[in-house]
């Protein structure tokens, strides 16, 4: 009986830290996601949110480019919030909306996402989020830290995977 007591404290244990490792929550912590929220499904209002994705995408590739760990993302992109928030509503403006917009960093509930063949479990990720007006429409989501799915190509939005790269480059491929 005291053996069997053993066995099962250590089979627990083990299983513990399995569960531990295997987690999301560390996994997770790597990346900083972006979320940019639509006002509603209308077709004019989910156009319009890939203005502005965009034109934040394209404030941010060089502020992302120049970080080398996603805190250091976080800060740069918190103090640009203001930015972000400007230069969305600055498009909805241009397009005829004047529901404006906002921008924060938080915690944000993710579905499982490949992006060029790197995927990200689903589970709580840090997030940059932008709401359109109600923000109550289909989104928009990719990852900017590290920037998979953005950077600057000749004045032109290139969508790329960092991670991607660096495996093709490490295999040769």
């Amino acid at each position: 009986m005291k053996k069997f007591l053993v066995c099962l404290v250590i089979i627990g244990a083990i299983a513990g830290i399995a569960f531990a490792f295997c987690g999301t929550n560390e996994q997770n912590s790597e990346y900083l996601r972006v979320h940019i929220r639509a006002d509603s499904n209308e077709p004019a209002a989910q156009a319009v949110k890939y203005k502005v994705r965009d034109a934040v995408v394209q404030l941010l590739t060089p502020t992302v480019a120049a970080c080398e760990t996603k805190q250091e993302a976080i800060g740069q992109i918190g103090a640009r919030l203001q930015d972000i928030e400007r230069t969305a509503e600055a498009v909805l403006e241009q397009n005829g909306y004047f529901y404006g917009a906002r921008a924060s960093i938080r915690k944000e509930e993710f579905p499982t996402r490949v992006y060029d063949g790197v995927t990200l479990e689903a589970g709580v990720y840090d997030a940059l989020i932008v709401e359109l007006g109600s923000g109550k429409g289909d989104n928009w989501w990719c990852v900017v830290y590290p920037p998979l799915c953005f950077s600057s190509g000749g004045g032109n939005i290139v969508y790329r995977s960092k991670i991607a790269e660096i495996i093709r480059g490490f295999f040769g491929k």
